[in-house]
C-alpha cells in the first residue's frame, strides 16, 4: 500500500512539473495554451537525441532539456504569442491547437513516429527496501527534483521583486507600465521559463509516461485537469491536485484495473461539481 502511495506522488510530481507552465501562462498571465505540451515534448526528444545520437549522459541533458523548450518559448511568445495576449480564449485555444499539430506534424517527419527510448543511469534503476517499503530510485529522484522546482518557484513568484511585477503585469499592464515595469519583458521570461519547466517535465516523465510524437495530445488531458482541479489563483493548488491525482490515478489502476485511466476522470468530475473553480481556488 506504501509502496503504490510512493509511487502515485512521484507520478503526482511528473504531472505537477509537466503542468505547472500551464498553470503559469493560465492563472496568472490568463493565456489559454494548449500547446504547452508541445514544450514538455521538446523537452523529452532533447533528452532521448543527446543520449542516443551524441552519447550524453541523462543528469547532463536536464540542463538542455531546459533551456532549448525556454529559447524555442521564448522565440514563439516574441513572435506570435504576445499578439494573442489580448485576444478572446477561443482564438488563444484555437491557434495553439494549431501549434499542436504543426509540433506533432514536424516531430513524426523529422525523427519517425516511434516511441523513443531513454535509458536512465545504472544507480537510478530498482527499488532499495525502506522499512518495509519498496521505493524506486528514479522515481525518488524524480520527488526530489520537483520538490527542489517547487519551492524555487513559489518562492519566486511570492518573495520576489520579479514575481510582484509579474502580478502587477497582469492585473493591469497601462498601469504597470506607468509605473516602470518592463511588462513585455516580465511576460516573455515568464513564459519561457514556463516552457523550459514544461521540457524538464517532459525529460523526467519520458521513461514512465513514454515519449513519442502524439505525446502533447495524450496529456493535454492531464494538463488541463491537473490546473482546473487545483485552481488556477497559485501554484499550490495545481501540486496538491496533481499529488491528488497521481495517487488516484495509481491506486485506481492496481487496485481496479479494469477501470484504467477512469478513476482520475471520477475525481476531477467529483471535485468540479463541488468546487467548479477547482478545490484550492479562492472563493
Amino acid at each position: 500500500m506504501l509502496t503504490i502511495l510512493f509511487d502515485g506522488i512521484a507520478y503526482g510530481m511528473v504531472l505537477f512539473v509537466l503542468a505547472c507552465g500551464l498553470s503559469v501562462t493560465l492563472g496568472l498571465m490568463n493565456f489559454v495554451n494548449l500547446a504547452h505540451g508541445a514544450f514538455a515534448m521538446a523537452g523529452g526528444y532533447t533528452t532521448a537525441i543527446l543520449m542516443n545520437r551524441y552519447g550524453w549522459s541523462f543528469i547532463a541533458t536536464l540542463p538542455m532539456a531546459f533551456f532549448v523548450p525556454a529559447l524555442v518559448g521564448l522565440l514563439l511568445e516574441r513572435t506570435l504569442y504576445r499578439r494573442l495576449y489580448g485576444a478572446s480564449h477561443l482564438d488563444q485555444v484555437l491557434f495553439s491547437i494549431g501549434l499542436v499539430f504543426m509540433a506533432v506534424a514536424a516531430t513524426d517527419y523529422f525523427m519517425g513516429s516511434q516511441p523513443q527510448l531513454i535509458q536512465i543511469p545504472e544507480w537510478l534503476r530498482g527499488r532499495v527496501d525502506i522499512f518495509g517499503v519498496q521505493v524506486g530510485l528514479y522515481r525518488s529522484f524524480i520527488i526530489a527534483v520537483c520538490g527542489v522546482l517547487v519551492i524555487a518557484l513559489q518562492l519566486v513568484l511570492t518573495q520576489t521583486r520579479f514575481g510582484s511585477r509579474l502580478r502587477a503585469a497582469v492585473d493591469d499592464p497601462r498601469v504597470a507600465r506607468g509605473l516602470g515595469i518592463p511588462v513585455e519583458f516580465v511576460f516573455a521570461v515568464t513564459f519561457a521559463v514556463g516552457s523550459g519547466i514544461a521540457g524538464l517535465g517532459g525529460a523526467l516523465g519520458a521513461e514512465i509516461l513514454g515519449l513519442d510524437p502524439t505525446f502533447p495530445f495524450k496529456f493535454m488531458i492531464y494538463f488541463l485537469i491537473v490546473v482546473t482541479v487545483g485552481g488556477t489563483s497559485s501554484l499550490i493548488g495545481p501540486f496538491l491536485a496533481a499529488l491528488l491525482l497521481g495517487i488516484a490515478d495509481v491506486g485506481g489502476k492496481y487496485f481496479v484495473p479494469e477501470l484504467g485511466a477512469f478513476v482520475i476522470y471520477t475525481v476531477m468530475i467529483v471535485v468540479l461539481v463541488f468546487r467548479p473553480k477547482g478545490l484550492f481556488a479562492r472563493g
